[in-house]
């Protein structure tokens, strides 16, 4: 699936399951409240928190897929084309760092 899709598919779900998007304010919050359980579940899988018992079933994918799908809202309803936004995005960060990295001491390869 390419990102344009994706953003096609949660554009076609939201009209049809969803019944309309959030408000941006909303989409926002739950934006961050997804990217807490992300958070959650990288810090008992590779930290050192042990899982509740109740965490024990959540899948990052499944988390990383819940994140995804909210900025895909975000940019459907703000008029942000991912796919234009992510290539522009590498640009810049390939010009701005082309040797900010391979200069970096703290990551000998």
């Amino acid at each position: 699936m390419t990102i344009e899709n994706a953003q096609k598919e949660v554009d076609n779900w939201i009209k049809t399951t969803g019944v309309r998007y959030f408000n941006e304010l909303t989409n926002m919050a739950i934006l961050t409240e997804e990217v807490g359980e992300v958070a959650r579940v990288i810090s008992r899988t590779y930290g050192e928190q042990s899982f509740k018992e109740s965490d024990k079933k959540v899948q990052l994918a499944d988390e990383l897929a819940d994140v995804l799908f909210v900025v895909i809202c975000l940019a459907n309803q703000t008029g942000v084309d991912l796919t234009d936004a992510l290539k522009k995005n590498i640009s810049k960060k390939t010009l701005r760092d082309a040797n900010r990295h391979i200069d970096n001491k703290k990551l000998d390869r």
